[in-house]
């Protein structure tokens, strides 16, 4: 090597000494303590983008940081592999998805090698490799046996350009495909659901984990826990059964004021309910509602219309008769299905009402109010008027009030409702893993037996979207016998929603090599995962997902924890051309090419200099250029030698002081930066540190010793943004391989603390303050604390500015007048 950086010569070298020497194999017999740092995994798209590098090199950095702190390591990588992303592709390409996939994983293990990342390699996981999906099926099994996987015809969202079902999370902005962007309509199917309602109390619940409150605020959000009132509204319909309409309710206290009543279009009294006379239109309108998906209907910017079911129901508080009618902003699957309308007291009331003439009833009064009609809906809370018995009484008093009321009548109760809804996991897709289930005639319903699991997938497949489950128009993998009667029977045909995948891939990494299990006894040694990082957009699919996966095998007794991941961290995003990456806009900026020149050192270390990782920040060609230059500095400065001048014998102290105050506040700032995060802050204090020996060398105005003392240091704190380059200049400097066994270098705050110098401050060219201030100190720190001075404050009070004088390490100069 010569005292340039050469990334090409050096890159592949050291890349192959490690794997060699498996320098980065963990192992769970090891005294020190556990760190297991986890970046999430990528979907197997083909190549690797600057997008996937800034998700996984600065997290390397870290994970290499705790290891040299003295922690065990596991820092593992795998591949979300099924999907329909690469079925889509696949029959784009007219090969079948696994060929695709495999050799896309090929690629990417390339690339992800060339990050110099200390993945363990040998804990890879591949979700769509048999020996994985075996136990993707086997957890499907024992939720279905812990009464949490469960078949239900429901509307669902279908992708017609997919042309399968999505998830409720799946459908994105205003109300398309988050795969496609084509518009998502809706379907009546039956489905295989996973009750992660059941667990949703506890999922609003971050507290023993270390998230950044945005994410716990959209996790709440969307679970949408509603305290309030059910309350009935009697009903008595020629041919109806029922004999009440449910609703639920947070305004209890507005109960006398309704004035109609709304129900789903899907609702089920809505085909007995209706009459004759206005069947027809309620017949249109539904049929309208079904190709509208849950976001369009719920839309704020949208006019709200609705249909009049020619029918009527009754409130029980008040004996009034009320108004049925049929709106799609009313969702069948959110609360009861129906709601109560209260014009004078909710905005959306108000509009409806307002638009067909219906009656609006104030019941809660504003101040100064005298019987008016209003004018908009008064929707604070005020005093309860035309209530009966409640009339009078505060607003927030009479919520408890006619709950309780409610209650005594049996009437109604008080209830919680949740936004959530039961995970939907069916898929109409050949690639995905297939759902454990056999339907028998005489048995029904009857899981495969876990010895006949993995249920594979068919290679033979023709697995083109007809609306269908490609599996279901193969005989060889459909016929099947009963495990329960041995008679004919058949396959459940919809694959697994991917996210079931990833919602245990991190359980996996701690037992690789594990046959008999999903995972074995060396789970309770790595588990939860300490840091976890990844995009803020999986907040409420795969983060909410993995959370509930967790607390289900926990009560079943499979693990002994809560929580899967204990810290969470969200990098933003990597722009380029003042625009989000994409292939449309032809902006993607693929790192290889970077790599090849540069070296993955440099880019690693542009990735976390760009800006705060969790802001992301805008690719240029002209800033990675700088930092190659930097290395390229760093190379010198070691590589070649240092030339003590005579005089250094004697004059070593003033340099050497304050060489080791800057060597020690150093590994101070980049320590406290690497624990936080803070990447770019930790960059730029290094690259002061360099420009410090520089001047140092070149000044020759130091003991050899104490200049080699201050490179080890400089060369240990760059080893893991730079691991290439640092285990070569390790090397070159006579130390014994490698650095990344190396202990991280510990700084004496005594030694960091900074030489103190006394700053004069004048007004006027006359004395008013001495400070003690850091040696260090800057011009506009020195014109802060001057003019904050409270012995300096009384002469400026009232007076002008005209100019300060600095005089750097002496005096600041105030100029008034």
């Amino acid at each position: 090597m010569s005292d340039r950086y050469n990334p090409q010569e050096i890159d592949g070298k050291w890349q192959q000494r490690w794997a060699e020497d498996k320098l980065y194999q963990v192992s769970e017999d090891d005294p020190r303590p556990k760190w297991y740092a986890l970046t999430m995994f990528p979907y197997t798209s083909g190549d690797l983008h600057i997008g996937h590098w800034y998700a996984m090199a600065p997290s390397d950095v870290h994970a290499r940081f705790k290891r040299m702190r003295g922690y065990n390591v596991l820092h593992p990588m795998g591949f979300d592999a099924f999907g329909l992303p690469a079925e889509n592709a696949a029959i784009k390409r007219g090969i079948h998805p696994f060929t695709w996939t495999m050799k896309n994983i090929e690629n990417m293990r390339c690339q992800l090698k060339s990050i110099g990342a200390i993945y363990d390699w040998s804990r890879e996981a591949v979700t769509c490799l048999p020996e994985y999906y075996q136990w993707t099926q086997w957890f499907f099994l024992k939720l279905y046996h812990a009464g949490l996987a469960y078949r239900a015809k429901a509307p669902v969202n279908w992708c017609p350009h997919c042309q399968t079902v999505l998830a409720n999370e799946q459908v994105v902005g205003s109300g398309v495909c988050e795969r496609c962007g084509t518009a998502v309509t809706r379907r009546d199917l039956e489905q295989w659901f996973f009750r992660i309602t059941r667990y949703a109390d506890e999922l609003m619940e971050h507290r023993s984990i270390d998230w950044p409150e945005r994410i716990k605020t959209m996790q709440r959000n969307w679970i949408g826990r509603s305290t309030g009132t059910e309350l009935s509204f009697a009903l008595d319909h020629p041919g109806v059964e029922e004999k009440e309409i449910r609703v639920f309710t947070t305004r209890p206290d507005t109960a006398f004021g309704v004035t109609f009543m709304v129900l789903a279009p899907e609702h089920p009294l809505v085909t007995r309910l209706v009459s004759p006379d206005r069947r027809a239109a309620v017949e249109e309108y539904v049929a309208r509602s079904r190709q509208q998906n849950d976001i369009e209907r719920l839309s704020t910017e949208r006019e709200r219309d609705g249909v009049f079911t020619g029918a009527y129901a009754i409130n029980r508080l008040n004996g009034e008769r009320v108004s049925i009618w049929i709106a799609d902003y009313v969702l069948m699957g959110y609360g009861t299905g129906a709601v109560m309308a209260v014009p004078a007291h909710d905005t959306r009331d108000f509009d409806f009402a307002s638009k067909y003439n219906l009656p609006i009833k104030v019941v809660i009064a504003p101040a100064g109010w005298q019987g008016e009609e209003l004018e908009e809906a008064y929707t604070e809370p005020g005093i309860m008027v035309n209530s009966a018995q409640f009339t009078g009484l505060p607003s927030q008093q009479g919520m408890d009030a006619i709950s309780d009321f409610l209650e005594e009548k049996g009437w109604g109760k008080r209830t919680i409702t949740y936004r959530l809804r039961d995970w939907l996991i069916s898929r109409q897709r050949y690639w995905g893993a297939p759902i454990p289930i056999i339907y028998c005639d005489s048995c029904g319903i009857v899981p495969v037996t876990e010895k006949d699991l993995p249920v594979l997938l068919p290679e033979d497949a023709e697995f083109k979207p007809t609306g269908e489950s490609p599996l279901k128009y193969n005989r060889q993998f459909v016929n099947t016998t009963c495990p329960q009667c041995s008679a004919p029977a058949r396959r459940e045909t919809d694959t697994m929603d991917t996210f079931m995948c990833s919602s245990w891939y991190f359980l996996r990494y701690a037992s690789p090599g594990c046959h008999s299990a999903p995972f074995d006894r060396r789970l309770k040694y790595w588990l939860p995962v300490d840091l976890y990082t990844g995009g803020a957009e999986h907040a409420v699919m795969h983060l909410l997902y993995a959370r509930f996966f967790i607390k289900a095998i926990r009560d079943m007794g499979l693990v002994d924890f809560d929580e899967p991941f204990t810290r969470l961290f969200n990098q933003g995003t990597i722009i380029a051309q003042k625009h989000k990456m994409s292939k449309s806009r032809g902006n993607v900026v693929t790192p290889d090419g970077y790599v090849s020149e540069l070296g993955a050192d440099t880019v690693r270390v542009y990735l976390m200099f760009i800006g705060p990782w969790e802001q992301g920040g805008e690719w240029n060609d002209s800033g990675i250029s700088g930092i190659s230059r930097w290395l390229n500095r760093v190379c010198g400065l070691v590589v070649e030698e240092y030339q003590m001048k005579p005089e250094a014998v004697t004059g070593d102290n003033k340099v050497r002081g304050d060489l080791q105050r800057a060597t020690h506040q150093t590994i101070r700032k980049v320590t406290e930066d690497m624990e936080r995060l803070r990447f770019n802050t930790m960059v730029a204090a290094l690259m002061e540190f360099t420009n410090h020996l520089a001047k140092v060398k070149e000044s020759g105005g130091l003991a050899a010793s104490a200049w080699k003392e201050a490179i080890d240091a400089l060369l240990l704190l760059l080893a893991p943004s730079v691991p290439h380059l640092a285990e070569e200049l390790w090397m070159r400097t006579g130390h014994e391989y490698s650095i990344h066994n190396q202990r991280w270098p510990e700084w004496d705050e005594t030694l960091a603390e900074d030489e103190e110098i006394t700053l004069v401050i004048q007004v006027n060219g006359k004395l008013r303050d001495r400070i003690a201030v850091p040696a260090s100190i800057t011009e506009v720190e020195a014109r802060q604390l001057a003019a904050e001075s409270t012995r300096v404050k009384p002469y400026l009070q009232g007076k002008e500015a005209l100019k300060t004088i600095y005089v750097p390490g002496r005096l600041v100069n105030i100029v008034v007048k």
